[in-house]
């Protein structure tokens, strides 16, 4: 085995990808305590001092990861994730770029390149956002309607709320978030009790049914992520199931699924068995 192998089967093991995971974890924990000026003024060497050790740490990681995966790790995006979030907290926070320590608690982010599921649902979320741009568009729509008609309808009862279109805007928005929109539509029927129809129905169409759509679009995102996930898992066709190394199914049918197709076969090798029974039989009953 060589060096690279060696450093390959290490940085791909599960005890490794959990220390790194509790680092990450003690690294966001630290940036925590930081934001406590009582917390550093006691304990600041020792915060910095660690923080320090763990950053030196993944940069190590980093360092071997790009050793064992090479052209691979280059053509993974989450790889580039990795170098961009270490790149950043390597970065000088001093001088004129002293606003990047800020920037110091985005490697908490980097969980997101570690563990599997959560890249799985940042990947859902990238395939849905073409289905919701098409329904940002269509609330935008609905918004600059909806806009338009309350401040001619409640812009002189209401002008706090209604007084121009860009108030109507942010009043309509903060509805749209379901924010206190009781309250605003109350003000707005002490002089016109029939306004509730204006916002009722603003509300149905606008909070019930586009963030249902949202939502919609970020599962089915998600679920064909998975199926592709699933399907790449197979290293065939799309539909195999992906098998082992000896040839069972891995990943495919579970336990229960591979005994009833057990029992399936079993029952074929009977009827064939009874076929080939009752053809015997009536060969010896024939006239000869």
């Amino acid at each position: 085995m060589t060096v690279r192998e060696r450093v390959r089967s290490l940085v791909d093991a599960s005890w490794f990808q959990g220390g790194v995971i509790t680092l990450i974890l003690i690294n966001a924990v630290i940036l925590g305590f930081e934001t406590s000026k009582s917390v550093m003024k006691v304990h600041g060497d020792l915060l910095t001092g660690i923080d320090r050790m763990i950053l030196t740490l993944f940069v190590i990681e980093l360092a071997l990861r790009i050793f064992a995966h090479r052209k691979d790790f280059l053509r993974d995006a989450w790889g580039w994730f990795d170098v961009i979030i270490i790149g950043i907290a390597l970065m000088p926070a001093t001088g004129p770029f002293a606003v990047l320590r800020v920037l110091r608690v985005l490697r908490v982010l980097r969980l997101l390149s570690v563990i599997p599921t959560l890249r799985h649902v940042v990947a859902g979320l990238f395939r849905a956002l073409p289905g919701m741009a098409s329904i940002m568009v269509l609330v935008a729509l609905l918004l600059y309607v909806s806009a338009v008609m309350a401040t001619k309808l409640f812009g002189d009862d209401s002008p706090r709320y209604f007084g121009d279109l860009w108030t109507s805007l942010f009043t309509l928005f903060q509805i749209f978030t379901a924010d206190g929109w009781g309250n605003i539509a109350q003000e707005v029927m002490k002089t016109q009790p029939l306004a509730w129809v204006f916002f009722v129905v603003f509300v149905l169409v606008s909070t019930l049914i586009a963030l249902n759509l949202f939502i919609a679009v970020a599962v089915e995102a998600l679920d064909k992520a998975g199926i592709e996930e699933r399907e790449a898992g197979g290293g065939g066709e799309p539909g195999q199931s992906a098998r082992g190394p000896d040839g069972d199914p891995s990943g495919g049918p579970d336990e229960g699924q591979r005994q009833i197709l057990s029992e399936l076969r079993s029952l074929r090798e009977e009827i064939a068995h009874l076929r080939e029974r009752q053809t015997d039989q009536s060969g010896d009953r024939s006239p000869v």
